[in-house]
């Protein structure tokens, strides 16, 4: 594990450049593809070592990283609970940073899925975000931070949160970025329909049945919808939930082994095929 620090955005706590922490797995192939994951809301990147230590196995070289600010590893700082654009803006900065012996693929959980469709064009609509901000639509409020929205209108006035929806709903497309698994992917309500419909490389998406966080139906089931030749498909028991993958008191082997089985052959066949 180590840290590297991006000049172009600001830390939260004002001190110096934006830290982002990052957690290597090199595999022994000299072209190994490059995996990149990215942890859900609150979350962080040791809960998805199951996940990497699998690709690795499989021949991977996988970089995990810890969002600044939305990770239980710092202290959580609200805006980086909705700044979201700040996630795939970190997912660009690790691949401008690491080495990468092969082509390059992003996996996600929760949030982090929408981090991973995010690098392959898929956008946020501007006025469902700006709505989202001031108020006039909900998604839930985020148990891992329950005061997040009366504490971003104490902090913030209406037309500065409105203000957020621009840079939300930009273009966080990395060209580098050549296949993405999204699990149990969020934000599906507030996703521009037309970029979901643009994007050119191969995308899978999973979902687990019994998933209250990001309901299948409004989330997953509608990235894979709306994605030119996705894969979706439902991963664990018809009682698997949302925190299986992350958390001990919920942890759900099968779903697990399903994730990496099927990400593990997902990747073969989308990266590997391009290494001679």
């Amino acid at each position: 594990m180590h840290v590297i620090h991006d000049p172009s955005r600001a830390a939260f706590d004002g001190g110096g450049a934006r830290p982002v922490r990052i957690y290597e797995w090199r595999a022994p192939a000299a072209e190994a593809p490059l995996v990149v994951l990215s942890h859900g809301t609150g979350g962080g990147a040791p809960g998805l070592a199951w996940w990497a230590q699998a690709l690795c196995t499989a021949g991977f070289d996988v970089v995990a990283l810890d969002h600044h600010g939305n990770s239980y590893l710092d202290d959580y700082v609200p805006e980086a609970f909705v700044w979201w654009w700040d996630r795939a803006l970190d997912v660009t900065f690790v691949l401008d940073h690491v080495t990468a012996r092969g082509p390059a693929g992003v996996g996600g959980f929760s949030i982090g899925g929408y981090t991973a469709a995010a690098v392959c064009g898929v956008r946020v609509r501007a006025d469902r975000f700006e709505a989202l901000m001031t108020g006039a639509l909900s998604v839930g409020a985020a148990p891992e931070y329950p005061g997040l929205a009366d504490e971003l209108q104490e902090r913030y006035d209406h037309r500065t949160r409105a203000a957020w929806a621009e840079p939300a709903a930009a273009d966080l497309r990395d060209p580098r970025v050549s296949a993405a698994f999204l699990l149990c992917p969020a934000a599906g309500p507030l996703l521009d329909e037309a970029s979901l419909a643009a994007v050119e490389v191969p995308v899978a998406v999973r979902w687990t049945a019994a998933d209250r966080m990001a309901p299948p139906g409004e989330n997953g089931v509608r990235y894979a919808a709306l994605i030119p030749g996705a894969e979706g498909g439902t991963v664990g028991s018809t009682e698997s939930g949302h925190y299986g993958f992350v958390l001990p008191e919920h942890d759900d082997p099968q779903a697990k082994a399903d994730v990496a089985e099927q990400s593990v052959d997902f990747f073969r066949r989308t990266l590997m095929r391009h290494v001679p």
